[in-house]
């Protein structure tokens, strides 16, 4: 996730950071609380180097630091997040809000027939709904969701909105440099179109667009800075490239060298985004019954057979089927192309005024620094501060469990927060969680079909889907309906992402190839392992 971009053809943007959703690297390559303490320091002051191009060894930094994971750690910062994290609750802030709807019920029918199924009641699942109703009002479309609306990833995540659909813009002219053109110009309309469908059905989900202000921590961090500058300069984007003086003047913290600040990213509370998307649906006539675990599917037959799908209570009878259900595979086919990463995050309690002048940030931009494995940060409209990312997990093998959600990642964010805020010591952190990230080895998710066309899937949106899932249903509405647009006709539709090996060798390249993205981190080099995975095309990000 990365647009200030590593070394390396596949890069990613960390405004796509999914926080969950919600960072990892990849096999395998990198690819997104309470109270009130008094502040204990005083603000830092900005360092007084040169200017954001100087080549000035990074071997003193202003602020005291040792390198921890390849992430400079500030002396301090363990004691002040041991301090932060005594009473976080383990469970996800935005969905223990109030506000939350009743339980929908679940599916008991045997054999209730449907023109439309739609697996997954997350972003993909419900745009999937909403458009198709939209585009015929007398269908008969029934959504299943193994838990609850809000539960997976599209509740879980940092709430980033980017208008990419390519994981960033160095990606994709890295991968479809002849349709990039093209894909622009969908993402537009897909931006435009989520933002008018946020207004027209009255969804009031603390969308706002401050931006996001991408950061350079360490002195090649500073070139990919520069470069993805460039690139979107060339492009005709209005991005601004800020010097130490400048980002510091935004956000005051001792660690920040220059930065890149891109406009067109937007803010949201991913559970409520959940919340209305649903209720837009409902009032469209779509039926939605959550604690409905789909077991599998039958194809009723050539020509106009329906497909069965079955859950542990019930069973559809549908013409045509969508899944979209993330990391959660429900299609044996997918398996191959898709790896379910762990993301964390930690919720502080909202800061004082004080607090809050000590630190700037007053243009509440969405923030994430350049490095492989990278933080995303953001404040909340209560003046909370969402911090995740880095520490992504692939655990063994391919395991999914709610066991795996609290972890030291949660430790190490805590100490990454105060060393880029030290003089937030004192504040406390209320909440920490994780979830499961789609990941592809291309970072964009994948599209295909099965049972004779009849079912159509949208998967693999790598942490960057708050935005890109409604063009992703649509995609997925395009496949299932057998129309033949621009859409299901550029390459990354048609063509799938490169497979990740099976285990025991996955798990082993996603280890070696954290390290390897820590190392360049610290030493701002690209090792054998690194180069040989960008030959080859494969990456694993979150």
């Amino acid at each position: 996730m990365r647009s200030p971009v590593p070394p390396g053809p596949h890069c990613v943007s960390p405004s796509e950071r999914y926080p969950l959703a919600p960072t990892v690297a990849p096999l395998i390559h990198t690819t997104r609380l309470a109270g009130g303490a008094q502040v204990t320091s005083a603000a830092p002051t900005p360092p007084t180097t040169t200017s954001p191009h100087s080549r000035r060894r990074p071997d003193r930094p202003t602020c005291q630091t040792a390198c921890v994971s390849g992430f400079p750690t500030a002396p301090g910062a363990e004691a002040s997040a041991q301090r932060a994290l005594a009473d976080a609750e383990p469970r996800v802030f935005w969905t223990s809000q109030p506000g939350r709807p009743p339980i929908r019920e679940p599916l008991t029918e045997i054999d209730r027939v449907c023109d439309l199924a739609i697996v997954g009641a997350g972003f993909t699942g419900l745009w999937a709904a909403i458009q198709a109703k939209e585009d015929n009002p007398s269908l008969d479309v029934v959504v299943l969701d193994m838990a609850r609306v809000g539960d997976g990833a599209s509740g879980r995540n940092g709430g980033f909105v980017s208008p990419s659909l390519t994981h960033g813009l160095a990606q994709g002219m890295a991968m479809w440099p002849d349709e990039m053109g093209l894909i622009e110009e969908m993402a537009a309309a897909n931006f435009a179109g989520w933002q008018a469908t946020l207004e027209r059905y009255g969804i009031d989900a603390d969308f706002h667009l401050p931006g996001e202000l991408t950061l350079s921590l360490t002195e090649h961090q500073d070139e990919s800075v520069r470069d993805a500058y460039r690139m979107h300069c060339d492009k005709g984007d209005a991005v601004e490239l800020l010097s130490r003086e400048e980002a510091y003047a935004r956000v005051h913290s001792p660690m920040y060298r220059c930065g890149i600040l891109d406009r067109s990213v937007g803010l949201v509370d991913p559970a409520r985004l959940s919340y209305g998307l649903a209720a837009a649906a409902e009032s469209l006539g779509v039926t939605i019954h959550e604690y409905s675990r789909v077991t599998g599917f039958d194809d009723g037959g050539g020509g106009a057979g329906a497909v069965v799908v079955r859950t542990q209570q019930g069973s559809l009878l549908a013409q045509r089927v969508v899944v979209g259900t993330g990391a959660w595979p429900v299609l044996t086919r997918t398996r191959p192309f898709v790896i379910p990463v762990y993301d964390h995050v930690l919720m502080t309690e909202p800061l004082t005024p004080a607090q809050l002048g000590q630190i700037g940030w007053e243009g509440r931009e969405g923030l994430a620094d350049a490095g492989n494995q990278f933080h995303y940060y953001r404040r909340t409209l209560d003046d909370r501060i969402l911090f995740g990312g880095y520490d992504a997990n692939y655990h063994f093998p391919g395991r999914i469990d709610p066991t795996l959600e609290q972890s030291e990642s949660h430790d190490l964010l805590a100490r990454h927060f105060f060393s880029i805020f030290p003089q937030l010591d004192g504040l406390r952190f209320t909440h920490r969680w994780a979830g499961v990230i789609d990941t592809t080895s291309r970072f964009t998710p994948m599209f295909g079909t099965a049972l004779r066309g009849k079912l159509a899937y949208a998967v693999g949106y790598t942490g960057l889907g708050v935005g890109s899932t409604r063009w992703g249903a649509r995609v997925a509405l395009d496949l299932v309906q057998g129309n033949d647009t621009e859409r299901s006709s550029l390459a990354m539709v048609r063509r799938k992402p490169k497979p990740f090996p099976p285990e025991p060798v996955r798990g082993i390249g996603v280890r070696i190839t954290r390290a390897s993205l820590a190392r360049e981190d610290e030493t701002g080099r690209r090792n054998l392992w690194l180069r040989a995975l960008d030959r080859v095309g494969i990456g694993f990000d979150s």
